[in-house]
C-alpha cells in the first residue's frame, strides 16, 4: 500500500497541508508525524540518519567519538564489529556505547592508545523489523612525525643557472601544507622565476644575486595536530660571471616528455610543468585535439600549475604544458586518465506497502570501470539470506509480489568497484492497519455566506480506507455537484448557504474496519457598512466628522479601525475615534487626505474611504500672529544619577497659541557650545523629566513653537554633571570588510563624547571565522573607529562584535555581525557565450554564470566588451575603441545597442566583483546583417543644355550593406511651384554620373536621390535644376553648394522692348555725338556731364546704383570689361541640408557668389529685402547685363 495524497481543483487548509505533508512522508520513511499516538502504534524498520565518514582520520590526542544514530519503532538495538568480526564493547572498559545510541566513545584522554584502535568499523541497527547498516568506517590517528636531522651543505650556483631546493617532509596523515619563510617567519617572495612546487620543493628557473642568503626553511603544518614542524635552514650563495650565458628552457619538473596520471571522477586534477631558462620562461598548457573547459579551468602559481575542478570522464587526454622563451621552448605532454568511483543513478527508496500490494527496488550505479552491484538484507548477502517467497531478485532490481507482514526487511544495495564502494539501505515495510481519523471530533467551523467552507476529514489505514460523507448523524451520504470530494477526505462546500449549518459526518472505512468523525458548521452573516464615510471640504481650525455606521452577525464582535492614507492616526489629542465616527478637532493642513474606516471580525474584514480637503479660513486682518517670545526662570529640581526635572514660564504667544516646547541640552564637558535635541512636550506642559547619560555636565533651554515658528532660545539653565558609570551601548555600524586579499578590515562608529559614560573609552574588537569551530580572537585598542586582521584567507565570512569599555567596566556584549575578509580578482571567465543577432543594430549574448565560489567576493555583475573589427562592406580595418557595458547582478544575458549594421565584431565576457574584473571569456565573433543605407554623400548637377543635365554622385558614407542599386526621381516644376509627373529611374550601384536626357526646354526639375541594399532604400538627398533655352550665349546657372536653383534663360533679342530700348539708346548716342561735334566745331567748352545729369533720358536711369529697380551692381562694376562668353560655373557641389534653399538666397550682399569677370551679378546679386519685388518671375524679367552683352 501507497497512501497517494491529490489535491482536487482547490487548495486546502493549512491544517491539512500538513497532514498532505506527513502522510507523503510515511511513503519514503516514517519520519515524526504530527499526530504522537499513531507513531506510537505504527511499526517501522530502522534507518541509519548519522554516521561517520568512511575515511575517519582522528586526533590521537582526544577521544575518538566514532557516531551511528538511527530510527525505528521499536527502537533499534545496536551492535558493532571491528575488522568483520564482532565487537564486544563490554570486554573493553574504553569503550562506551551512548544511551539510546550506537555512538561508540573510545577514551584516549584517559589512558587509552588511539593506534591501538585502528581499523574497519561497522554499525548494525535492528529491530523486529529489520537491521540496517552503516559504510565501514576506517579509523586511523593522525601522524605528524619528525623531521629527521640531516647535514645540509650550502648550495653555490652560478647566476643564471637553475636550482631546486628539496623540502622532504616527513610522512604524515594527512600530508601536511608545506610553505617556505625565512628565519623571521616571513614568507620567501615568489614570482614567475622563483615558486613552490606540488611536491613542496622549491625551483628557482634562473638565480640571481639577491637570491643569496642562509635562510630558506621549509615549514610542514599537520593540521589534525595542530603543529608545525621546519627543515633545517637551507644556505644558497649565488656568485657571479660575465657575461650570464642565456639558456633556452629546460623541464625541472616533470622529467622527460611524457608521463600519465590517473585521476577519479569529481576530484581536483592538478598538473605541473617548472621550467629553467634565461630570460625566465613562461607557461603555457593545451589540451591535444580539445579544448581546456572554460567554467572549470584555473591557472595557479604563474601558470605553473593547471587546475580542473570536478573532473569527469571527458577531461581525459592528453594536456601538453609548453615552456618558451626568446631562445626556444621545450614542452611535455601528460596523459590524463579519468576513473570514477561508484555512483548513484537511482538510489534505492524506502517502500511502505500493505499485505498484498507489489513493490520494487531499484538499485542503479554507474562509474569507471562499470561497479558490480549486490545485495544484502538485513545485512546478511542475499543469497544465504532467510528464503522470502514474495522476494525476486533481478540484477540491480528486488521485485516483491503479494508481500505479507513477514515481508518487512531492510535491503542494502553495494555498488562498488576498485576506487570505491557505495552503500544504500531501503527498508520495505508491510502495514495492515485499520482507518483513523486524525481530526479533531466534534471540531467547529464557522464561515460567512456566500464563501467557501472546507471541512476536514484527516485519515490514515493500511490499505488506503474509502470516504464518505454524510449531513447529520443518520442523513444520506452527500453528493452532487454542491459538494467537492478531496482526495485527502476534505469535503469542500463551494458556496456556503445559511441552511449549510449543521452537522457532518465523515466515514473512513477498509477490509480491516470503519471509524466515523463528526465536525459542526456554521455559517455567519457578513458584516456590512451601512453608512459609509463622504467626502468633507472643511476650513482651517474648523471641526470635522466622518460616519461609519455597520451592520454584522449578531454573534461575532466586530472592530473598528480608522486610518489616515493607509497608515494609523495621528497620536493627535485632536483625533477623537467614537463608537461610528471619526471626529478631528480644530482641523490643520497636515490633516487633508484619505481617511478609511475598517471594520474586522474574525471572519471577515470590509472597509470604506473618504476624503477630506481643508481650506483657508477668512482672514482677520484686525489680529497679527507672530512667534512666540522665549520661555524664561528655567529651574532645576529632583537632581538624580539619570534623571532631573526641568520647569520654565512660557514667554508671550503673540495670537497664535504655543503647540510645543522643544528642550535642548550642552555638553560642557564633551562639546560645549553644541546644543542638541533632547525632546519635546506639549505646549500646555511646563514641566518635564529629563532622562539623563552618566558623565555628562549639562545645561539645558527651552524654544517654543506656534503655528508661525520658533522662538528665540531662552537662556540656559544651571550646569549639572552626573556621575560615570559603564557604557550603556556598544558602537553602532559595525563592519568587516576587507582592504586586500588576506585582510580584514572591521570599522564602527565610535561612541559620541555623552555615550562613553566615564572616561578611558576604549573597544574590544573580536572576531572568529564564521562556520568554523575556532576560538573568538579578541583586541583591546584605544578610542579609534578602525581595526585591520592580517593573514586571512580571501574572502571568507567572519563572525564580528565591538564591545565597548571604559574605566568603569564594560558595555553590554554586542551582538554579532558577519563580515568579509578582502577581496580577490575573479578566478574564471564566464563560459558558453552566445550571441543573437536581432537586427543589424541589435544584439543579444548570453553566458553562462561563473560558480560562486570562484568570484573570491560580492558578485557585482558583468561586463561585456565589445568592438567593430571591420565593416563587411568595405574590407578596411580601421581602430575603433572597445566599449563596455556593465549589468548588474547575477544577469545572465544583455543587450547590445547602437551596433552598425554589415559589420564584423568581437566581444568577450567578465565578471566583476568589488575588487575588479576577472579574467574575459574567449573573444567571440558574430556579424550584424546587412541595413538600409545612409543617403549619398553628394550630388551634382552640371552642364545644363536643352535637354539633358549630367547628375555625379557620391556613394553613401555608410553603406550599411551590399549597394544593389541607385533610386533617381524627378518631376518638372512649373512658373506656380506645383509639381508634375514623378519619374522612376534606377540606376546600377557601380555608377557614378549619368546624363539625363530627353528633357523639357528651358524647365526646372526636382530630383530625388537615395541608394539601396537588398534590406531596403536609404534616406534621400534633393535638387533641383533647370535646362537652357538655347545654347548660345547664355549665362549659364550655377548649382553650388547648397543652392540648388539655376534662373530661366530667356531670347532678349526678340523682345519687342528690348528693340525699343536699343532705339533709344542709338538715339541718344547720336544726339551726344553731334552735339560734340558742334561745340568741337565752335571750339567752346560746353558741361556735357551735368546737362546729362539734370536731363539724363528716363531709360537710363535704373544703371545708378543706388535705384531699387535694377540695383544690382555698383559703378565699380559698370568700368570692367565684360568678357565674352563669361557664365557662372557650372558644377557645384550640392550638399543634402541644403538642397531645399531658394534662388533668393544667393542675394546676400552685393559680392555674394560673383564670378571672377562679374557675369554673375546681373542674375543674383540683388539685395535681399528687395527680392519680393522681384517675384518669382525674375527669370523673365529684362537683363540689363545681357542688353549690354548684346549692345557690345
Amino acid at each position: 500500500m501507497q497512501p497517494k495524497i491529490m489535491m482536487k481543483k482547490k487548495s486546502v487548509s493549512a491544517s491539512k497541508a500538513s497532514l498532505v505533508l506527513f502522510l507523503c512522508q510515511m511513503i519514503s520513511a516514517l519520519d515524526v508525524p504530527l499526530d504522537s499516538k499513531l507513531l506510537e502504534e505504527l511499526s517501522q524498520p530502522p534507518t541509519i540518519t548519522q554516521q561517520s565518514p568512511k575515511d575517519y582520520i582522528v586526533d590521537p590526542r582526544e577521544n575518538i567519538v566514532i557516531q551511528c544514530e538511527a530510527k525505528g519503532k521499536p527502537p533499534p538495538s545496536f551492535s558493532w564489529t571491528r575488522n568483520g568480526t564482532h565487537f564486544d564493547i563490554d570486554k573493553d572498559a574504553q569503550v562506551t556505547m551512548k544511551p539510546n545510541s550506537g555512538t561508540l566513545v573510545i577514551n584516549i584522554m584517559n589512558g587509552g592508545k588511539a593506534e591501538a584502535y585502528e581499523g574497519v568499523y561497522q554499525c548494525t541497527a535492528r529491530n523486529e523489523r529489520g537491521a540496517a547498516i552503516s559504510n565501514n568506517i576506517v579509523i586511523r590517528p593522525s601522524r605528524s612525525p619528525l623531521w629527521t636531522k640531516e647535514r645540509l651543505e650550502p648550495n653555490h650556483v652560478r647566476e643564471g643557472d637553475s636550482l631546486v631546493l628539496h623540502c622532504r617532509p616527513p610522512v604524515g596523515l594527512p600530508p601536511p601544507i608545506i610553505f617556505w619563510m625565512d628565519n623571521a617567519f616571513q614568507r620567501l617572495p615568489q614570482s614567475e622565476r622563483v615558486s613552490q612546487g606540488l611536491n613542496g620543493d622549491l625551483y628557482f628557473s634562473n638565480v640571481q644575486p639577491e637570491d643569496t642568503r642562509e635562510d630558506y626553511i621549509c615549514y610542514a603544518r599537520f593540521n589534525h595536530t595542530q603543529t608545525i614542524q621546519q627543515k633545517q635552514p637551507i644556505s644558497v650563495k649565488v656568485f657571479s660571471t660575465k657575461p650570464v650565458t642565456e639558456r633556452q628552457p629546460v623541464l625541472l619538473t616533470p622529467t622527460g616528455s611524457t608521463s600519465t596520471k590517473v585521476e577519479l571522477r569529481g576530484n581536483v586534477l592538478l598538473l605541473e610543468c617548472i621550467a629553467a631558462g634565461l630570460p625566465t620562461p613562461v607557461i603555457r598548457w593545451i589540451k591535444e585535439g580539445g579544448e581546456l573547459p572554460a567554467n572549470r579551468t584555473f591557472f595557479e602559481n604563474f601558470k605553473k600549475t593547471l587546475k580542473i575542478i570536478d573532473v569527469s570522464e571527458a577531461d581525459s587526454g592528453n594536456y601538453k604544458c609548453i615552456a618558451r622563451n626568446m631562445l626556444g621552448s621545450a614542452h611535455h605532454v601528460i596523459s590524463v586518465t579519468v576513473k570514477a568511483a561508484p555512483y548513484w543513478i537511482t538510489a534505492p527508496r524506502n517502500l511502505v506497502l500493505s499485505p498484498g500490494e507489489d513493490g520494487t527496488l531499484i538499485c542503479r550505479a554507474n562509474g569507471n570501470p562499470k561497479p558490480n552491484i549486490s545485495w544484502l538484507a538485513n545485512g546478511v548477502p542475499i543469497a544465504i539470506a532467510p528464503e522470502d517467497p514474495s522476494r525476486k531478485v533481478d540484477g540491480d532490481t528486488i521485485i516483491f509480489s503479494h508481500v505479507q507482514e513477514r515481508s518487512s526487511a531492510v535491503y542494502q544495495c553495494n555498488a562498488s568497484n576498485e576506487y570505491g564502494y557505495l552503500l544504500a539501505n531501503a527498508f520495505v515495510n508491510v502495514l495492515a492497519e485499520p482507518p483513523r481519523i486524525l481530526t479533531t471530533t466534534n471540531k467547529l467551523y464557522q464561515v460567512i455566506a456566500d464563501s467557501p467552507a472546507l471541512l476536514d476529514c484527516a485519515y490514515f489505514g493500511s490499505p488506503k480506507p474509502e470516504i464518505e460523507w454524510f449531513k447529520g448523524v443518520k442523513g444520506s451520504i452527500l453528493r452532487g455537484n454542491e459538494y467537492i470530494f478531496h482526495d485527502n477526505g476534505t469535503l469542500e462546500i463551494p458556496v456556503a448557504q445559511k441552511d449549510s449549518t449543521g452537522t457532518y459526518t465523515c466515514v473512513a472505512r477498509n477490509e480491516l474496519g470503519k471509524i466515523q468523525n463528526e465536525v459542526h458548521l456554521e455559517v455567519k452573516d457578513p458584516t456590512m457598512i451601512i453608512k459609509q464615510p463622504e467626502y468633507k471640504v472643511i476650513q482651517r481650525y474648523g471641526q470635522v466628522s466622518f460616519e461609519c455606521i455597520i451592520k454584522h452577525d449578531s454573534t461575532l464582535l466586530p472592530t473598528v479601525i480608522w486610518l489616515k492614507d493607509n497608515d494609523a492616526l495621528p497620536d493627535d489629542e485632536r483625533f477623537l475615534v467614537g463608537k461610528d465616527n471619526l471626529t478631528i478637532m480644530n482641523v490643520t493642513d497636515k490633516d487633508d487626505g484619505t481617511y478609511t474606516c475598517i471594520v474586522n471580525t474574525t471572519l471577515d474584514s470590509v472597509s470604506a474611504s473618504a476624503v477630506l480637503t481643508v481650506v483657508a479660513a477668512p482672514p482677520t486682518p484686525a489680529i497679527i500672529y507672530a512667534r512666540p517670545n522665549p520661555p524664561f526662570d528655567l529651574e532645576l529640581t529632583g537632581q538624580l544619577e539619570r534623571s532631573v526635572e526641568l520647569s520654565w514660564i512660557p514667554g508671550d504667544e503673540n495670537n497664535s497659541p504655543i503647540t510645543n516646547f522643544v528642550i535642548e541640552y550642552e555638553d560642557g564637558l564633551h562639546e560645549p557650545g553644541v546644543w542638541h535635541y533632547q525632546t519635546e512636550v506639549p505646549g500646555t506642559q511646563t514641566t518635564v523629566q529629563l532622562k539623563l547619560s552618566p558623565y555628562v555636565n549639562y545645561s539645558f533651554r527651552v524654544i517654543a513653537v506656534n503655528e508661525i515658528g520658533r522662538s528665540q532660545p531662552s537662556e540656559p539653565s544651571e550646569q549639572y554633571l552626573t556621575k560615570s558609570a559603564n557604557p550603556d551601548e556598544n558602537p553602532s555600524n559595525v563592519q568587516g570588510i576587507g582592504s586586500e586579499p588576506d585582510n580584514l578590515v572591521i570599522t564602527w562608529e565610535s561612541l559620541k563624547g555623552f555615550q562613553s559614560n566615564g572616561p578611558g573609552l576604549q573597544y574590544k574588537v573580536s572576531w572568529r571565522q564564521k562556520d568554523v569551530d575556532d576560538e573568538w580572537t579578541s583586541v583591546i585598542v584605544a578610542n579609534v573607529s578602525k581595526y585591520i586582521v592580517s593573514g586571512t584567507p580571501t574572502f571568507v565570512p567572519y563572525e564580528i562584535k565591538v564591545q565597548a569599555l571604559n574605566d568603569l567596566g564594560y558595555a553590554p556584549e554586542p551582538s554579532e555581525v558577519i563580515g568579509h575578509s578582502g577581496e580577490d580578482l575573479p578566478m574564471v571567465a564566464p563560459g558558453n557565450v552566445q550571441v543573437h543577432v536581432i537586427n543589424s543594430t541589435l544584439a543579444k549574448v548570453h553566458w553562462d554564470p561563473v560558480p560562486l565560489k570562484t568570484v573570491r567576493g560580492h558578485l557585482q555583475g558583468y561586463k561585456v566588451y565589445y568592438w567593430k573589427v571591420q565593416s563587411l562592406s568595405r574590407r578596411s580595418r580601421r581602430h575603433v575603441e572597445k566599449k563596455i557595458l556593465t549589468f548588474r547582478g547575477n544577469k545572465t544575458f544583455g543587450m547590445l545597442p547602437g551596433l552598425e549594421p554589415y559589420s564584423s565584431y568581437k566581444l568577450n565576457v567578465r565578471v566583476v566583483n568589488g575588487k575588479g574584473e576577472g579574467p574575459a571569456s574567449p573573444d567571440k565573433v558574430f556579424k550584424t546583417p546587412e541595413g538600409v543605407p545612409s543617403s549619398p554623400s553628394f550630388l551634382k548637377i552640371t552642364n545644363p543644355t536643352l535637354d539633358s543635365l549630367t547628375l555625379e554622385w557620391g556613394s553613401p558614407t555608410h553603406p550599411n550593406g551590399i549597394l544593389i542599386s541607385y533610386i533617381l526621381k524627378f518631376q518638372p516644376i512649373n512658373n506656380t511651384h506645383e509639381l508634375g509627373p514623378l519619374v522612376e529611374i534606377r540606376i546600377p550601384a557601380n555608377e557614378s554620373s549619368m546624363i539625363l536626357k530627353n528633357l523639357n526646354y528651358s524647365t526646372r526639375y526636382k530630383f530625388y536621390f537615395n541608394a539601396q541594399t537588398s534590406v531596403g532604400s536609404g534616406s534621400q538627398i534633393t535638387e533641383e535644376a533647370v535646362t537652357i533655352m538655347d545654347e548660345a550665349g547664355i549665362l549659364r546657372p550655377a548649382v553650388g553648394a547648397g543652392k540648388a536653383m539655376a534662373s530661366r534663360q530667356v531670347d532678349i533679342a526678340t523682345q519687342g522692348w528690348f528693340i525699343g530700348l536699343m532705339c533709344a539708346v542709338a538715339l541718344l548716342i547720336l544726339i551726344l555725338l553731334i552735339v560734340c561735334f558742334i561745340r568741337r566745331n565752335k571750339g567752346g567748352k560746353y558741361p556735357v556731364k551735368e546737362k546729362e545729369d539734370a536731363h539724363a533720358d528716363p531709360e537710363i536711369q535704373p544703371m545708378k546704383e543706388d535705384d531699387g529697380t535694377f540695383g544690382e551692381y555698383s559703378d565699380a562694376e559698370d568700368h570692367k570689361p565684360l568678357k565674352k562668353g563669361s557664365r557662372t560655373p557650372s558644377d557645384r557641389t550640392v550638399k543634402k541640408e541644403d538642397s531645399d534653399d531658394s534662388l533668393v538666397d544667393y542675394g546676400e550682399g552685393v559680392n555674394g557668389q560673383f564670378n571672377e569677370d562679374g557675369s554673375f551679378i546681373g542674375q543674383y546679386s540683388g539685395k535681399k529685402e528687395k527680392e519680393p519685388a522681384e517675384g518669382n518671375e525674375s527669370s523673365e524679367a529684362p537683363s540689363p547685363v545681357n542688353a549690354m552683352n548684346s549692345f557690345v
